[in-house]
């Protein structure tokens, strides 16, 4: 689950963009793939990629400096971190230079509702408020928060922990009889008919004997 708060008109900016839509579905995509995990920065890093807002790797903000954004799409810089609230501050300077500098017009700023359970400085949506205020004159880029409820880290993997599976206790039924039964039913295979009685019969009937007759009755003629 997450929360858009907008400031210095940082939504009217992102909808003349036409990128709104787009800004929101990265969000819900990013929520989808973060949400219960560990290791949140590269899977972050992968999901800024897909959606290409890491393209050919242009992040930087100076030539031949570190500084660079998690992101950048049309002029709209994105930055934050899931590790700490605290982080919103970095987010902000490094986003307050690309836009100083003319490189974007807008910023998103992502980062974890999860606080401390000892703060005492409220909720995190009336804390940025806060925050935002308390930086300016310094902040003033248009810039959009995104607060990412995203669950405790590797709660993911605990609701999706396989079972055990029961084992089965194998029945004295013989297996080709019961193959035969699930295949044909109780009865006979309908390519073998089950013979009538009186060929039965007939196969169990002793047979005359005909070549010792015909030797009897050789002996007498010769006689």
């Amino acid at each position: 689950m997450f929360e858009l708060v907008h400031f210095r008109g940082a939504d009217k900016i992102i909808k003349e963009k036409k990128m709104t839509n787009i800004v929101r579905s990265l969000m819900q995509y990013l929520d989808d793939c973060l949400y219960g995990t560990r290791h949140k920065s590269e899977l972050m890093r992968q999901a800024l990629k897909e959606n290409d807002w890491r393209q050919n790797g242009d992040v930087k903000i100076f030539e031949g400096r570190r500084y660079a954004y998690k992101g950048i799409r049309n002029r709209v810089g994105l930055d934050g971190s899931f590790s700490s609230y605290e982080a919103i501050q970095d987010a902000l300077f490094r986003l307050q230079l690309g836009y100083d500098h003319k490189k974007i017009d807008v910023g998103i700023v992502m980062i974890p509702a999860q606080r401390s359970e000892k703060s005492k400085l409220g909720k995190t949506r009336d804390l940025v408020k806060k925050e935002i205020k308390l930086l300016e004159p310094t902040i003033t880029i248009p810039v959009l928060i995104a607060i990412f409820d995203l669950g405790r880290p590797g709660e993911l993997y605990e609701e999706n922990r396989q079972k055990p599976e029961k084992v089965i206790k194998k029945k004295d039924v013989d297996q080709e009889e019961l193959a035969r039964k699930y295949l044909h039913g109780d009865k006979q295979y309908e390519s073998e008919p089950k013979p009538d009685e009186e060929v039965k019969a007939e196969a169990h009937r002793r047979k005359p004997a005909v070549y010792k007759k015909t030797m009897i009755n050789d002996q007498k003629i010769a006689a």
